[in-house]
């Protein structure tokens, strides 16, 4: 089973002392449940994580008019802001996107829009969605739900960033398994309402040799966890998607040292 959908089994205690007040975790999730998907595949849908908070966090997200585009290239990454992405006319835009396919044919290749989640030292005195989702990520009720379900007591924190994947944004095939980061798992939490499948942005976890793909369509309020390191991407989404794919992702981690 890799999806796990809301029961009336095993409710997490929803502490008083919650990171913020605009979130909840939904109290009846199956843990259990969710904890043996995980341990079975390395992965896990967890459908239905907050019962309070997804519905502001995505309109906040949508609201947003200063994402900063994000695209890899050989040694750097390009990120544009909406203002430095008119300065650079379309011309030039033109030849980044085309530079950008070309190196997605036989390597590691994205672009994509961002904004980052503030940092725990970051986050005193703000009060958006954003900044309230990041501590609630870093609270222990939320450290303690990641904890149960994927089996890995020395999780320390959480980090991440919001990404809005739009028209021909795409993620070529990673691991995420990177030196000295002490990633456990990776997370994507999903505020997509109304997907079709046939839009693309697609969450591709990869076969063997690249032969066979699981995919995961884009959902609303949806945590999917998966181990690292796995093989995964986001497929391309087409220019009939409707809006844009928004997310939060990130990594569960260890402590340093």
């Amino acid at each position: 089973m890799l999806h796990s959908r809301p029961s009336a089994a095993a409710p997490i205690d929803p502490r008083a002392g919650r990171a913020s007040p605009l979130f909840r975790i939904n109290p009846n999730l199956d843990l259990p449940a969710l904890a043996q998907a995980y341990a079975e595949h390395g992965r896990v849908r967890i459908y239905g994580l907050l019962a309070d908070g997804a519905v502001q966090l995505h309109d906040y997200l949508e609201s947003r008019r200063d994402w900063i585009h994000l695209i890899s290239t050989e040694g750097a990454v390009i990120e544009l802001d909406p203002a430095a992405k008119t300065r650079l006319g379309a011309e030039r835009w033109r030849e980044i996107e085309a530079g950008a396919l070309e190196r997605a044919r036989s390597g590691f290749q994205y672009r994509y829009h961002a904004l980052r989640v503030p940092d725990d030292d970051e986050i005193e005195g703000r009060d958006d969605p954003l900044t309230g989702f990041a501590r609630l990520m870093q609270s222990d009720p939320m450290l303690d739900l990641l904890r149960s379900i994927t089996g890995h007591v020395g999780v320390a924190f959480t980090d991440g960033q919001a990404t809005a994947y739009g028209h021909d944004d795409f993620l070529t095939c990673h691991d995420d398994d990177v030196a000295g980061k002490n990633r456990i798992a990776a997370y994507v939490y999903g505020l997509t309402p109304g997907w079709r499948l046939e839009w693309g942005g697609l969450l591709l976890f990869h076969g063997d040799a690249d032969r066979t793909a699981d995919a995961l369509v884009p959902r609303f309020n949806t945590l999917d966890l998966f181990s690292v390191p796995r093989r995964h991407s986001v497929s391309v989404v087409t220019p009939s998607a409707a809006h844009r794919r928004f997310a939060v992702t990130g990594w569960l981690r260890r402590g340093e040292g």
